[in-house]
């Protein structure tokens, strides 16, 4: 019988400080320490964000160790985030996981956020129907990146769309703050919105051939909207903000569901996925399900624990490298952008 692989992952990029542990590929622990000190700022103030890294890291790796039930000398090696992400954030995590690869003397994993985020859909112990195939079109969608990746193994990958500006997360946070919702916006978008009529208002979906997006626009006519309107009315946000926020929800999922169609039948891929932070969003689930329905094709969603930035994402990214022999090394340096 093979012996287990056990990898101590850690995820850092933004402002969670996360630390997971994996056996081969199911998922023992999965710990995030969120900060919350970024919420009277209306966003993540990256220098902030680092600070609480250097408190977190520390407590939230030995919970994750001692819920797994694992003794650190029983892993083979540690899987962390190098990019892309806030390089200050990044740095703790990377610091940390050198460290501890040097005093334990094991393989040190270098790992792609985004990949990460693709690569949830094979944690054994997800309520998925089962592990997506290869080749896999997968539309990942968060507050710093909006892409469809054709994925054909679990190294391969190929962006064939993007955002040309904002993120789709991005848009739903600024968004949010026009209408002065709390940080952070999505969720309270996406709540305030199951509540509203999507057709009440129209609002413009870019027009870019191919498969590039962009929601700068759309965040633009949300802030004449609302300005033009609130010189009518002053109380129009109070009375019309679940309809705002149905109809904003809806350019944005109509933009990301319409792309990733007409890239699937162009791709010729029958296996779909979603991923990051705003695949949590309820309406992008739904719109997403029934579009795979609709062609016959077979959807894979992660669970909602590995929507938003998580180190188990980073753990069955790392086993794949581990895997397959590919070990970091202690000069090399996180990078805050990365491509993919």
């Amino acid at each position: 019988m093979t012996k287990a692989v056990h990898i101590l992952a850690i995820e850092s990029s933004c402002d969670d400080t996360s630390a997971a542990v994996l056996e081969d590929n199911k998922v023992l622990s999965n710990l995030i320490a969120t900060q919350s000190v970024h919420e009277e700022f209306g966003g993540v103030v990256p220098e902030l964000a680092s600070r609480e890294h250097q408190k977190n890291i520390v407590p939230v790796v030995d919970q994750a160790l001692a819920k797994a039930g694992i003794d650190k000398k029983e892993l083979n090696a540690i899987a962390y985030t190098n990019g892309p992400g806030l390089l200050g954030s990044l740095l703790v995590g990377t610091s940390f996981a050198k460290a501890f690869s040097l005093a334990l003397d094991i393989p040190l994993i270098e790992v792609h956020h985004m990949q990460a985020h693709i690569l949830a859909h094979f944690i054994q112990n997800s309520s998925d129907d089962g592990s997506p195939k290869f080749p896999l079109l997968c539309l990942t969608v968060s507050g710093g990146h909006t892409q469809i990746v054709r994925v054909d193994s679990s190294k391969e990958f190929k962006i064939i769309g993007e955002t040309r500006d904002d993120a789709a997360g991005e848009a739903f946070d600024k968004v949010a703050k026009i209408l002065g919702l709390p940080y952070p916006g999505g969720p309270q978008i996406d709540k305030l919105a199951a509540k509203g009529d999507p057709m009440k208002y129209s609002f413009p979906e870019a027009s870019i051939e191919g498969f590039d997006m962009s929601f700068s626009g759309l965040k633009t006519a949300v802030l004449y909207f609302v300005r033009d309107e609130m010189e009518k009315d002053s109380t129009f946000i109070e009375k019309e903000i679940e309809n705002i926020c149905a109809s904003v929800q809806h350019v944005i999922v109509q933009t990301l569901i319409g792309k990733l169609e007409r890239a699937a039948i162009q791709e010729g891929i029958t296996e779909l996925a979603l991923a990051g932070g705003v695949s949590a969003n309820s309406a992008l689930r739904k719109s997403f399900e029934e579009l795979c329905v609709e062609h016959s094709w077979n959807a894979h969603i992660p669970d909602f624990e590995y929507c938003t930035d998580n180190a188990a994402m980073i753990g069955i990214a790392g086993y794949f490298k581990f895997l397959n022999s590919e070990f970091g090394s202690l000069d090399n340096a996180p990078k805050a952008r990365l491509s993919l």
